[in-house]
């Protein structure tokens, strides 16, 4: 089996920890790795991401190192999900790639205004601020 595609999101974003859920409990074979970039541990530099687009944009990771950004990382995950093969269709369309970019950036700058999610130990991760 190839390396797992590398997925890196907030978790502290109540959307994207929603949707990430879905993902994780539809992907059981191995094939996604969900690391969490708002974890204590979380490196972007040992990634080979650079930390501050990695916490403004949504990334993945192939295991040959492509990296996909954007609309172009839920079309990574969702090949390697079986239930989103018709995503993989419809992203496919003409036109789609440009409505999912104007989606995301709708989302994009709206994201900063949405509230985050408490954690127990986000005091110690440095996230209280946030």
């Amino acid at each position: 089996m190839s390396a797992p595609l590398r997925v890196y999101f907030d978790g502290l974003c109540p959307l994207c920890a929603r949707e990430i859920a879905v993902y994780q409990r539809r992907s059981t074979d191995g094939r996604i790795a969900f690391i969490d970039i708002t974890e204590a541990n979380f490196s972007a530099e040992a990634e080979g991401l650079d930390a501050k687009e990695v916490n403004r944009r949504f990334h993945a990771k192939d295991g040959s190192g492509t990296i996909f950004t954007g609309p172009l990382a839920f079309v990574e995950i969702w090949k390697r999900i079986p239930a989103f093969s018709f995503a993989v269709r419809l992203a496919a369309l003409p036109g789609a790639g440009l409505a999912m970019q104007a989606g995301y950036w709708g989302f994009m700058n709206l994201r900063p205004f949405l509230p985050r999610l408490k954690r127990a130990d986000s005091c110690d991760t440095g996230h209280c601020a946030t």
